[in-house]
């Protein structure tokens, strides 16, 4: 046996030889992580919201990692684009995704998608939700949520319904509430929500779904006219607002929620190294604080986990799929 062994050894030599030589890399890479600025990829423009969540995290993330966060600004296509750069990426832990319910969505809004949101990411863990409101404009004639939902059944071939774009929480929202009375009202799109709510403030449109990130200053202001949140429970900001289940849409619960993902195959190292920095940032007073002041709440513990994305995403691409597939909404 041994010289058997003796005479085989040669030909095992090309298999196990750079793995050896591997090692010390890795652990020279593992010990030195991170050593130069990571990539934290945002499919949506600078000043919307989820630039602002990455961008609050990724200053305190940099002082936590020893390196800055670089946050990059890639567009287009509902998120889809910079979800696929980064499915594509070298997967060496330098690059992360911060991604909205758009990464639930996308399967069911486009036929052809160059990822698969549950095969090509490690995931880190979710980060935040912010709640929906339901607006009208101002001079709009209901009053309170029952006359809205009594009003657009009756007005339903008349009623324009804002939002900002294919895939957007935005439109979403508005086919939910659509299916939860059972109407077909005219979606005006916008480019992005900061134009659809512009199109709301000036009269353009009768409603629109928006999260609370854009629309507390104008409903503060009394600039629109506030007929309820999207949330199961009432929020802080909004206590005396009523939730559209409250008002009689039974099960009706929208929020934007928020995730990191990483490309497949970057180290256990790498994402458990930005999940912890994620975390701390996650309890630091001037995260907490403006976060709050998006009207966002930090999601639990349990939810700023791999496994707590991991078991949050299959569900919402099942539940939207159903909703889109009924609704014969598709992207090409």
């Amino acid at each position: 046996m041994k010289h058997l062994l003796s005479r085989l050894a040669p030909l095992w030599a090309p298999l196990w030889a750079p793995l050896l030589l591997a090692l010390p890399w890795a652990a020279q890479a593992q010990q030195g992580y991170p050593a130069r600025n990571i990539t934290l990829v945002v499919p949506f423009a600078a000043g919307g919201p989820t630039d602002v969540v990455a961008r609050t995290l990724g200053a305190v993330m940099s002082r936590s990692l020893g390196q800055t966060v670089v946050i990059e600004n890639k567009l287009g296509a509902g998120g889809t684009i910079a979800a696929g750069a980064v499915a594509k990426a070298a997967p060496d832990g330098y690059t992360f995704l911060i991604h909205h319910n758009g990464m639930a969505t996308a399967p069911g809004l486009y036929r052809k998608l160059a990822y698969n949101p549950l095969a090509d990411f490690e995931y880190v863990g979710q980060v935040v939700d912010v709640p929906m409101t339901l607006l009208g404009r101002k001079d709009l004639p209901p009053g309170k949520p029952q006359e809205l939902f009594a009003w657009v059944k009756a007005n339903a071939s008349k009623v324009t319904l804002a939002h900002a774009g294919l895939g957007a929480v935005s439109q979403l929202c508005g086919m939910l509430l659509q299916q939860a009375l059972g109407v077909e009202l005219t979606a005006v799109p916008y480019q992005g929500t900061a134009p659809a709510l512009n199109a709301l403030l000036g009269g353009q449109v009768d409603i629109l779904c928006d999260q609370t990130t854009q629309t507390l200053p104008h409903i503060k202001a009394g600039s629109v006219k506030l007929y309820g949140v999207t949330t199961r429970e009432r929020i802080g900001h909004l206590p005396d607002t009523p939730t559209l289940e409250e008002s009689g849409l039974k099960g009706f619960e929208v929020k934007v929620w928020h995730g990191i993902y990483a490309p497949k195959g970057t180290p256990t190292f790498a994402t458990e190294r930005f999940g912890a920095a994620l975390r701390a940032a996650l309890k630091d007073p001037a995260v907490v604080t403006r976060m709050s002041e998006l009207g966002g709440d930090i999601v639990p513990e349990a939810k700023q986990t791999p496994e707590g994305l991991r078991a949050w995403l299959r569900p919402e691409i099942d539940k939207w799929g159903a909703l889109i597939r009924a609704a014969g909404t598709y992207a090409d």
